[in-house]
């Protein structure tokens, strides 16, 4: 079994700052990207951020300049670091990995469960 566990939402105030996590865990042979996704009240979901296991990144044209996507490839942790965050950034943020369980399988879609922002004054 694999498990992504996001973590680190939370209530701030605008122009504040969240750093979010998330852990893949289990049997893991190898991981592709991993990124950031959000949906936000009567919205569909949309891309934040991905990072490849190479280290190349990719923002939405939203959060360019205020976000930061990293990851530790050793832990297979993704993080999201988040400043400047406006109200509209309210949304559950979830965790994506495209990973393979083992040498033969597919590289596959895991998501976290999810972890709310709220960002207001």
């Amino acid at each position: 079994q694999v498990q992504l566990v996001d973590s680190g939402g939370g209530l701030v105030q605008p122009g504040g700052s969240l750093r979010l996590s998330c852990a893949a865990s289990g049997s893991i042979f190898s991981t592709n990207t991993m990124g950031w996704y959000r949906q936000a009240p009567g919205k569909e979901r949309e891309l934040v951020a991905t990072i490849t296991n190479g280290g190349r990144t990719n923002y939405a044209d939203s959060v360019k300049d205020r976000f930061t996507i990293s990851r530790d490839n050793t832990k297979n942790t993704v993080y999201l670091q988040m400043n400047s965050l406006k109200p509209e950034d309210t949304a559950v943020y979830y965790c994506n990995a495209v990973l393979k369980r083992t040498y033969s399988d597919y590289y596959r879609n895991y998501w976290g469960q999810g972890t709310r922002v709220t960002v207001s004054s």
